[in-house]
């Protein structure tokens, strides 16, 4: 049955050169959208656009908003919510949720092996110069023992679907991986604008992440009732309504560098009735700004002594730092060797062919190919200092080249890859737009959760590959059906 009599809808037309989340090649519903099809069906496009006033005034009320930096209308925004829910079966979240745990295992036991014995470099799996000289490797983490030889606590796998259907890792987050306070509020605002579809559709739950995350690390503590903290760099940073979310959600307290202080090699929480000792702290500032006795010393964000706090063994911190080293995009290379070197298992998730431009051999196709490449800085986030080459003008291609040629151990390359899209409401019709999907893990003594779903994003501009919400794009529900 045509998919657009079906719905009633006009002008649904995906790119047929993309996997499109909703419908197949003969514009007929997935499987999976069934149920949600029959819903548009009933549904008219002035109801859907009432619902999304309806969820532009609860994010609005909600103060939901993040910080868009290249925008001269302004930095702060409200986050961008698109009410047609990304829909996924239980027998794809499985094999996501399996790969995730694998790939989380492996890079862990990564990070341990770098700081300590380096076997993998000794067995020349991975290039040592790759690692040792790199910006995000700590010398102050060399042989420091982390409470159950975790360091990748919280972790944010960046997920794409290609063409073939199947889902490709785009990048590893683990040092302070953001946007789970937009999952949370997806869920809440699609309860109200589907109150009836729920109980139908059996969706996974997502709203216990924050008890999940609390939960997780109280078992990193040897004390019996820890006090956790959230560390902010404060009011101006581009996350911290979701700091502020998420201390609110876990129970615990929000706070900057100058409300703690080390003493006695333990660090302490200053309250109105005195000091507070701390078990845990979970940071969303980076590895540099966290200490400046032992990285920058003129950062005013972090606490003094902690790094010498944590070597003693009297603070959990979260993730642990140093963990930069298994995130970045260059090292991302390597990461289906690792599997197979810590775990002896073949990845579940595969990773996107990557060049990597200090080599010679890659660096020469990449110029030459530049046209169907995207290049990015090795140490880039957010989407910011990336080249689509397809998208790009000579001059902008040129200086690009100049940028290569003077560091090229800073970048590496992917093939311009067809993201998948899913249906948007957009100025009142629906219309296709590419998304990724970045589920949330969470490693504590007890092992690897998962949430299931996660933050799915969305490039709001039409023809866009580029779905960061650093820099303006959107989000939408993601639901799992559990059956």
């Amino acid at each position: 049955m045509n998919i657009i009599y079906y719905m009633k809808l006009n002008n649904y037309r995906p790119n047929k050169k993309m996997y499109d989340e909703m419908v197949d090649d003969t514009n007929k519903l997935r499987q999976v959208y069934t149920k949600f099809g029959k819903y548009l069906k009933d549904t008219s496009l002035s109801e859907l656009t009432k619902l999304e006033d309806f969820s532009k005034q609860f994010f609005m009320d909600q103060g939901v908003t993040f910080t868009v930096y290249n925008d001269q209308k302004g930095v702060e925004r409200i986050f961008p919510f698109d009410i047609i829910p990304r829909i996924l079966s239980n027998n794809e979240w499985l094999k996501i949720e399996s790969g995730i745990k694998q790939r989380i295992k492996a890079l862990n036991l990564f990070i341990k092996d770098i700081y300590n014995e380096q076997y993998i470099l000794k067995d020349n799996v991975i290039p040592t110069s790759l690692i040792l000289s790199h910006e995000n490797y700590l010398l102050q983490m060399n042989k420091l023992k982390v409470p159950h030889d975790i360091y990748t606590h919280i972790s944010g796998i960046d997920l794409i679907r290609d063409i073939d259907g199947e889902f490709y890792v785009l990048e590893d987050n683990l040092r302070t991986p953001s946007g789970v306070s937009y999952m949370l509020q997806n869920r809440e605002i699609s309860r109200r604008l589907f109150p009836s579809l729920f109980p139908k559709f059996n969706i996974a739950p997502v709203s216990d992440y924050p008890a999940m995350l609390y939960n997780q690390l109280k078992t990193l503590s040897n004390r019996r009732n820890p006090v956790i903290v959230l560390l902010t760099p404060g009011l101006y940073n581009s996350a911290y309504y979701e700091h502020t979310a998420l201390a609110r959600l876990m129970g615990v307290e929000l706070v900057q560098g100058n409300d703690l202080v080390v003493e006695d090699n333990y660090v302490y929480m200053k309250t109105t009735s005195g000091l507070m000792r701390v078990d845990i702290i979970y940071r969303r500032i980076d590895d540099d700004y966290l200490d400046p006795l032992n990285f920058k010393s003129n950062s005013i964000l972090g606490v003094a002594g902690i790094i010498d706090v944590y070597r003693e063994g009297n603070i959990v911190i979260v993730n642990a730092p140093g963990s930069g080293i298994a995130d970045d995009k260059a090292t991302y290379i390597y990461v289906p060797e690792m599997i197979s070197y810590y775990l002896n298992e073949k990845p579940i998730l595969k990773n996107i062919k990557t060049y990597q431009l200090k080599d010679k051999k890659d660096r020469e196709y990449v110029l030459d190919n530049i046209k169907n490449l995207v290049i990015k800085r090795t140490d880039g986030s957010g989407g910011y200092g990336m080249l689509i080459g397809q998208d790009a003008n000579q001059k902008e291609i040129d200086d690009y080249i100049l940028k290569i040629k003077k560091e090229p151990n800073k970048y590496i390359a992917q093939p311009t890859i067809s993201l998948s899209s899913t249906p948007c409401l957009v100025d009142s019709h629906l219309s296709p737009r590419c998304v990724d999907l970045r589920p949330f893990a969470v490693y504590g003594a007890n092992g690897i959760e998962v949430s299931p779903g996660g933050l799915t994003r969305v490039a709001l501009k039409k023809g866009s590959l580029v779905v960061n919400s650093s820099q303006g794009g959107g989000s939408k529900d993601t639901w799992v059906l559990k059956g």
